[in-house]
């Protein structure tokens, strides 16, 4: 859920499509959601993908939900990482931390960290985050940007009390994200639209989040360098094996497969470009934007967008090639709250079951 605006819509009315939309998705027996974070642009009107997990976690009893993703190049890691265990404790485990590096965005100038946190600073972030994260009972910042004394981790996240519940009663719990223990802290997933980044996520034995800008051809080859950094990194191979990597894409359900290009054709382009348009580089750099309609038809052609079969048997040939068995689908490609609503009952009802 990114709490996109759509032309027309106010901020509230997004908002609103993004909760309800959560709350359908553990009603109609989804896994997960994910929550998108933006800054001043109606792209996405969601600012905090974790405090927005948080209310989400507190409205549901099952489902898990993660950030797609925290911008850790404007946040302090340590006060992230706090939240995050915080979320990991109180929720029996549901929460998944995703982080990337966003954009060279003004949000950089408006939360002070500046172009280098973006253009350099992220593996930093990212370790520091990791050490809060890792189960120590105290961490010292290591210097540089992050320059602090010895301090207390509290909440400590690897304190849960019980492990997180199985998504479905009757059925086995997955095993833990990356081989995790039942009593590690929260799953940390990694966006990765490069092969710096990749690289980045294997040394750290982090699974990745792909981009739904990318093919299964693409995504393929970025999930074997992956898995080959991880090994040369000196990750076990059953760790390389159960890296529960997430594919991004777009989803949309109809009873014909015109009607579902339909809807999305008629609707997320004028999104994308009253969306992406508002993003300003905070150097003033030149930005090529696709061109909305292009990028629309050439998402539908790539992603379960269709009739339930066709998207069941789309989301299999992904999984069949990449190896990749975990979705995050972009539901709200139409804008309109009804149709998004139908769209995750019929996701949870008509397409999971085939999968599965």
């Amino acid at each position: 859920m990114l709490a996109a605006q759509f032309p027309g819509q106010g901020h509230g009315e997004a908002l609103h499509r993004a909760v309800r939309s959560v709350e359908v998705a553990e009603e109609a027996g989804l896994e997960s959601a994910w929550l998108a974070e933006h800054h001043f642009v109606p792209y996405g009107t969601c600012p905090s993908a974790i405090t927005l997990a948080a209310l989400l976690l507190g409205r549901t009893r099952r489902i898990r939900v993660g950030t797609a993703v925290s911008v850790l190049p404007t946040v302090h890691p340590v006060a992230l990482g706090e939240q995050a265990a915080l979320l990991h404790l109180t929720s029996g485990g549901r929460f998944s931390l995703g982080v990337g590096r966003g954009g060279p965005w003004v949000d950089l100038e408006v939360f002070g960290s500046g172009i280098e946190a973006y253009e350099k600073g992220f593996p930093e972030s990212l370790d520091l985050l990791l050490s809060w994260l890792s189960g120590a009972g105290r961490v010292a910042g290591p210097g540089g940007r992050f320059a602090f004394r010895d301090v207390a981790v509290v909440p400590r996240p690897t304190e849960s009390l019980c492990p997180a519940p199985a998504p479905f009663p009757d059925r086995p719990a997955p095993p833990e994200p990356d081989g995790a223990e039942p009593s590690a802290g929260p799953e940390v997933v990694v966006a990765c639209t490069s092969p710096s980044s990749v690289r980045l996520a294997a040394a750290r034995g982090l699974p990745m989040l792909l981009g739904m800008h990318v093919g299964d051809e693409e995504k393929a080859e970025m999930v074997a360098l992956w898995s080959r950094h991880a090994r040369a990194a000196g990750r076990t191979p059953d760790e390389v094996a159960r890296a529960a990597h997430v594919s991004a894409g777009v989803a949309q359900i109809a009873d014909r497969r015109v009607e579902a290009n339909e809807t999305l054709t008629k609707a997320m382009p004028g999104w994308l470009k009253y969306g992406l348009d508002a993003h300003v580089t905070v150097d003033g750099r030149v930005r090529a934007m696709r061109d909305p309609l292009g990028y629309t038809e050439m998402l539908c052609g790539i992603h379960p967008v269709g009739t339930p079969q066709v998207c069941a048997d789309r989301l299999a040939a992904t999984s069949e090639r990449t190896g990749i068995t975990r979705f995050a689908l972009l539901v709200e490609g139409s804008g309109d709250l009804a149709t998004t609503e139908e769209n995750v009952r019929r996701l949870g009802t008509e397409v999971l079951p085939q999968l599965t």
